[in-house]
Order: C-alpha cells, then structure tokens, then sequence
C-alpha cells in the first residue's frame, strides 16, 4: 500500500537523517525509481525533503519538520485508521507496526473494528494466499496450475491484480498471459502457485471489469428448488433474500441462478431428502437417474 510506504519514508527520515535511494528501496522492496516517484510526491504535498548528491550524500528532510496532524480532519484521521485495521485483518505484511504509529501520532485508541479467521484454512491454503497477496503488492508474475470448473487442469501464467472476496470465496482478478485477457480465478481451485521473480507493469483499474470474464465460457440456468422448513439455515446461509420466498406449508422456494457443471448434482444431493427440483427438468430427470443408480446399490 502506496500510503504505508510514504508515511515510513517520513518516519525514517525523522528518525535518521539522511538515507539513500537505495536503502529504501530495499527496505520496501521497489526499485529506486519508485522511491524518487514517491520523494517528488511527497514534496509536491509540501513536505520538505531535499536531496544531496557526493559521498555522504541522499535523501533528507528539514531538521525543524515536525508532522502535523492537523493537515488531516477527524474524518480523514479515522478513514486512515480503519483502513489500516483493514489490512491488518488480513495479515499485510508490518501493518500493524505502522498502524501503532499511526494511532499513536492522531492520539486515537486502537479499536479493532474487523476481525477476519482463517483458521478453518490448512497450512498450504495460507501459504497459497500469502503468496498471492504478496505477488500482487510487489507487482510479480505468479504461475498457476489451475482446474477449470470442468476438471481441466491448466498451467498459466498470471499477471494478480486484486484479490476479491465474493459468494463466500476468494477469487484473483489479474491478466492471463495465455489468454492475453483480464480473468478471474477462484484460489480454492488453484492446486499450487509460485511467485517466478519477473516483475510486470501492469496496473488494476476499475475499468478492468468491464473485460473481466471467468476463466471459462461458463453457462448459466436458473434453477427452482424446494427446500423443506428444517434447512431454513442452510437456505438462508447460502440463498440471498430476494431468492427465497415461503409456499403455503412453510417449506422454502428457492429460486437462483448457477454456473452449469456436474458439482450442482453434488450440491442438491447434500440435502438429502430434504429437497426437490421444480425447474428445470432435465436436471429433475438426472438427479432421478442418479438416486435410482444409487438405490441399486443398496438393493
């Protein structure tokens, strides 16, 4: 996060004096050029950095600059706060040491307002997302070995944008050098990932998704199911409200949309006897014809 970096730029120089391009570049992991982006930014927002060139040479800051926090409004102190509360709930890297600082200089408590677990993940899927959020802070080119939702297994190299968080899973939205395409890829069918070390260019903007597509031409059906009164959890765990709707013997309507793909059997067969497909009915017929295989099974 760009806001992180310029405000440890202005706390190292307080506290050190002079530094070089080159020591904040590795400190922060960017190239120097990057670091004098962020010094001609910084000066242009009125904060007095200056540079000196020779041995002994770098960047510095007036001796007699103090930060004034009253540049920012309450409003603005707050936002600050809360988005770094953000971040630190999904572990950003050194957020938290920044946030302190942060807290401290408004004179703000530190009430954590967001808590995000992700305990139920194994090791590997940790790992997995580290990797990737990290990929996209340093703008490195990631390689996935990717299941499509048809079972195809393919190798990509992935250029990660965002993470995003929707329909209870977490998706990449970056540009697929195989498809020369903004594409959405969900982690959890992602079976590994590594960072390759090549660097890229490219930048997330919000126009991006007006091309961003799934990594398939995926189909969809809209679908009628009805749910018996004793899943009211699940269906409302897992259905939005304009999708339900109550039938005169309290059961549950549900009426939704879904990808196709052979993992919806599977889904509607997790309720057991406690559902029935109305619409369509080529999906009524084989959710038939796989209870009926089943039961011969057991006869």
């Amino acid at each position: 996060m760009r806001f992180n970096r310029l405000f440890e730029i202005i706390y190292i120089l307080i506290n050190k004096g002079t530094v070089t391009a080159s020591e904040l570049a590795d400190k922060f992991e960017v190239s120097k050029r990057t670091i004098y982006r962020d010094i001609d930014l910084l000066s242009s927002s009125g904060i007095p950095i200056y540079t000196t060139k020779g041995k002994g040479g770098g960047i510095g800051i007036l001796d007699n600059f103090v930060l004034n926090k009253s540049m920012l409004s309450e409003n603005e102190q707050n936002e600050i706060i809360t988005a770094l509360q953000g971040l630190s709930a999904i572990n950003y890297t050194n957020v938290d040491d920044v946030l302190s600082k942060v807290s401290n200089f408004f004179g703000k408590n530190n009430e954590k307002w967001i808590d995000v677990d992700f305990s139920d993940w194994s090791e590997r899927q940790k790992e997995k997302f580290n990797i990737i959020k990290d990929s996209i802070i340093k703008k490195k080119v990631i390689e996935i070995e990717y299941y499509s939702s048809y079972g195809e297994k393919t190798n990509r190299c992935v250029e990660p944008l965002q993470l995003m968080f929707k329909g209870k899973s977490w998706y990449i939205v970056g540009f697929c050098r195989a498809r020369e395409a903004i594409r959405i890829f969900k982690i959890n069918r992602i079976r590994s990932v590594k960072n390759i070390g090549e660097h890229f260019a490219r930048s997330f903007e919000e126009e991006c998704y007006q091309d961003v597509s799934n990594d398939s031409d995926i189909k969809f059906i809209n679908i009628k199911l009805k749910v018996d009164k004793s899943q009211g959890y699940r269906v409302y765990d897992e259905f939005s409200e304009d999708e339900i709707s109550k039938d005169i013997d309290g059961s549950f309507i549900v009426n939704t949309t879904y990808p196709v793909g052979s993992w919806i059997y599977s889904y509607i067969l997790s309720y057991s006897s406690y559902v029935e497909v109305l619409e369509p009915q080529y999906l009524r017929d084989e959710i038939e014809k796989i209870l009926r295989k089943t039961l011969k099974k057991y006869l």
